[in-house]
């Protein structure tokens, strides 16, 4: 694959791009991170079994603790029949959130704390205060200089301060949950001990409650004997004060708390309505019957006059006359004797009838005449009582003052005296809103170490910073592994991957003279690809070889140089093997030691050879006098004899005299096969890059970071331009299998198993 001159790395790389890239995007690669793990697996395996190691010492070490747990509960359904009697009493609601947390925060107190040490007596207790084992503090006791001047209750207070600190820091007290109930949870290395302290710490937190009501009722029965008694004292005196002013300005009550005179206006108003009915009542009888005398009206009649016997006699012969008159005139007539004596009568009658009625009218007379004398009377009655009301109208408004300041003093003594009384019968019957619900019982095993849990987190832990170290590794891991990586880091074509050879062993001609012109390899290692042509390591030089000739256009030889970036990474096993493996096919192949500065070529192939390319451009030696041959492979071989430093290498490789070298090989050889030396040490490559036709770049597995390949190599572009692809060389075939993705050729690489041979 060509990478064009103009484009740079990062062109070159988004052109290439991923082999196989998925054009979604996937945000989490399981396929790398499972890679990861397979990689990593023996570093976390390892931190796993250490830090589990470490947790098996810590659970067989630690003294087992013991936890034994009480429950108390706030109920107030005990004191039903005790009411609130003040705030100072502290009483408890245990429907109040903050009354509960209260209770919590007085169970932890150190009153609580010190009554339980004393209880139990535990400064003196060995297994509490852990004074049965070992501690640098007891061992250096005696030499504290201050201990020896301190008394002996000093000692005992500060052994006592100590037991309640030990106390509190492995008392745990918690309410369960949004209920009336409170935990308290004791732990220590003894069961027996553990469930003691508890069932003490809840019964002293009860008595501690108990003693602190019946003292807040004792103070508060104190504070209303005091406040009942002065309460008396100020009843009396308002009383006293009302009296007083009721004597000094007349106010004399009668009854239903009226005054004398109030009453005596209230019973007169009601006269003078009696009286005022009366009268009107008068008036309109008297009125009638004036109405009547005067209109002569002898058929209308009064009730009086019902009732008056003579009235009722005159008016029956009044009637009577009056039948017999008309009954007459009917007959005989109006002028009869009769008729005209009747008429008589009938005038007679009716002047008495008239005449009673004026009695009548005059009875009346008077009675309207007492009447309104009698409301008259009534009248000015009232009015002087309302005066009088009205002038102890301002006194009364004092005395309703000092009657009112009265009864409230009278209705607070009475509400204090009824709170006394319940005050003193809480105090001889007093009771606590707590009780115990559950009592602390020896725990069968021990709360802590919790050893199953402890070991899983102790092998999680370890798991977790093997991950992280990993982690690390694998983000300081930035060397090629994959052909993946040579296509997306360097945008170059990945040839294929050259396992590393070891156990090649000497030649079997080693222990054999060295014959002039002949090549004689040092190691196996340099004619694996003769040794083992169906090898994978063949494989990839072939691919080489083809990369090479596909990029080849023009007649004659074909150049081609291998080169690496960094010293050590196999550029010289690589030429000598793609030169016998391209002469073991028929082809003429030379292979060229230009690395003047390091030959190692000639020292891997040659070490005998007592002249080669320097006396070729230096002394005009002739080619035939210099090229050395493999007798099997009939490889020729172009040695670098340095007898001392060249400093001007480059310009050797640079010279005319190496252009005819080259041309008078292209003529003789099919393939020509130059080992240069490092991009990063010298500039060598650089000088025979002109003479090039491709540039197989070799890179050492595992340990040669991209940015190193791309800093040498692309920084001549010619070289960049010639340059067909990358060999990754001593790869490690088992952990290459950690690094095969999905999908990728190292992936499967087990399937092609059956196509190498290495033996």
């Amino acid at each position: 694959m060509r990478v064009p001159d103009q484009l740079s790395f990062q062109q070159a790389r988004d052109q290439a791009g991923p082999a196989g890239s998925d054009p979604e995007i996937t945000l989490i690669d399981f396929d790398a991170i499972l890679a990861m793990i397979r990689r990593q697996w023996l570093v976390m395996a390892v931190m796993t079994a250490a830090f589990a190691a470490i947790g098996f010492a810590y659970v067989s070490t630690t003294v087992p603790q013991y936890t034994a747990y009480t429950s108390l509960i706030m109920d107030r359904g005990t004191s039903g029949v005790i009411s609130d009697m003040s705030e100072n009493q502290s009483r408890v609601t245990v429907d109040d959130e903050a009354s509960i947390l209260s209770q919590l925060e007085i169970i932890k107190s150190d009153s609580v704390a010190d009554a339980v040490v004393d209880k139990l007596n535990l400064s003196q207790n060995p297994v509490f205060t852990g004074a049965s084992g070992f501690s640098l503090g007891k061992l250096l006791g005696p030499l504290n200089i201050a201990q020896w001047f301190r008394s002996d209750e000093d000692v005992a207070e500060d052994t006592r301060t100590m037991a309640r600190t030990i106390l509190q820091k492995n008392m745990a007290v918690a309410r369960s949950g949004q209920s009336y109930v409170i935990n308290l949870g004791y732990t220590s290395p003894s069961a027996q001990l553990s469930s003691d302290i508890a069932n003490a710490y809840a019964s002293t937190y009860l008595l501690d409650k108990f003693n602190a009501r019946f003292q807040s009722t004792r103070r508060a029965s104190e504070w209303l004997e005091q406040r009942l008694a002065e309460l008396k004292q100020q009843v009396m005196d308002s009383d006293l004060a009302v009296q007083k002013f009721r004597r000094d300005n007349g106010l004399i009550a009668a009854k239903d708390g009226l005054l004398v005179n109030e009453q005596q206006l209230s019973e007169l108003n009601s006269s003078l309505i009696v009286a005022q009915a009366d009268t009107a009542r008068a008036q309109a009888k008297y009125n009638r019957i004036q109405t009547i005398i005067n209109e002569r009206r002898s058929d209308a009649l009064v009730t009086d006059a019902l009732v008056n016997s003579i009235s009722a006699n005159l008016r029956d012969k009044y009637l009577t006359a009056s039948r017999r008159h008309a009954e007459i005139s009917q007959k005989f007539g109006e002028n009869h004797v009769q008729a005209v004596r009747l008429r008589g009568e009938m005038q007679q009658y009716e002047e008495q009838m008239f005449d009673e009625l004026g009695r009548i009218a005059e009875s009346y007379q008077s009675e309207l005449d007492v009447a309104r004398a009698k409301q008259k009377s009534l009248e000015e009655n009232v009015a002087s009582l309302t005066s009088v009301s009205a002038m102890a109208g301002e006194t009364q408004v004092q005395l309703r003052e000092l009657e009112r300041s009265a009864d409230s003093y009278k209705n607070l003594y009475q509400t204090f005296l009824a709170r006394y009384q319940e005050a003193m019968q809480q105090q001889s019957f007093p009771v606590t809103e707590a009780r115990v619900i559950t009592q602390a019982t020896p725990p069968l095993k021990p709360s802590r170490p919790n050893k199953p849990m402890l070991m899983t987190l102790f092998a999680f832990f370890g798991l977790v910073v093997g991950a992280s170290i990993g982690g690390f590794r694998e983000f300081r891991d930035r060397f090629l592994r994959t052909g993946d990586q040579v296509r997306d880091q360097l945008g170059l074509e990945y040839l294929g991957l050259a396992p590393l050879i070891t156990g090649a062993g000497r030649p079997a001609n080693a222990s054999e003279p060295a014959r002039p012109g002949v090549i004689r390899p040092l190691d196996n290692a340099y004619c694996y690809c003769v040794d083992h042509p169906l090898s994978q390591f063949s494989e990839t030089l072939r691919s080489a070889k083809m990369a090479a000739d596909l990029s080849f256009s023009g007649e004659g030889a074909r150049v081609i140089g291998v080169v690496s970036a960094l010293p050590g990474e196999g550029k010289t096993t690589i030429s000598a093997n793609l030169s016998g493996l391209l002469s073991m096919q028929g082809a003429r192949t030379l292979l060229i030691d230009a690395d003047l500065r390091n030959p190692g070529a000639t020292r891997a192939l040659a070490l005998h050879a007592d002249r080669g390319i320097l006396e070729a451009l230096t002394e005009n030696e002739p080619l035939d006098r210099i090229l050395m041959f493999d007798p099997q492979t009939h490889l020729a071989f172009l040695p670098a004899v340095v007898r001392r430093r060249v400093p001007h290498s480059s310009d050797l490789l640079a010279s005319p005299a190496m252009a005819r070298i080259m041309e008078t090989l292209r003529r003789n050889f099919d393939y020509i096969i130059v080992d240069l030396p490092p991009l990063g040490a010298v500039v060598d490559a650089r000088a025979v890059a002109p003479m090039l036709d491709s540039l197989v770049m070799v890179v050492k597995w595992g340990e040669t970071s991209p940015a190193v390949v791309r800093n040498t190599l692309f920084a001549d572009a010619e070289l960049h331009a010639k340059c067909v692809g990358v060999v990754l060389n001593k790869v490690d075939m088992e952990k290459m299998k950690l690094y095969g993705q999905h999908g990728s050729n190292e992936y499967y690489h087990s399937h092609f198993a059956s196509y190498y041979h290495e033996k």
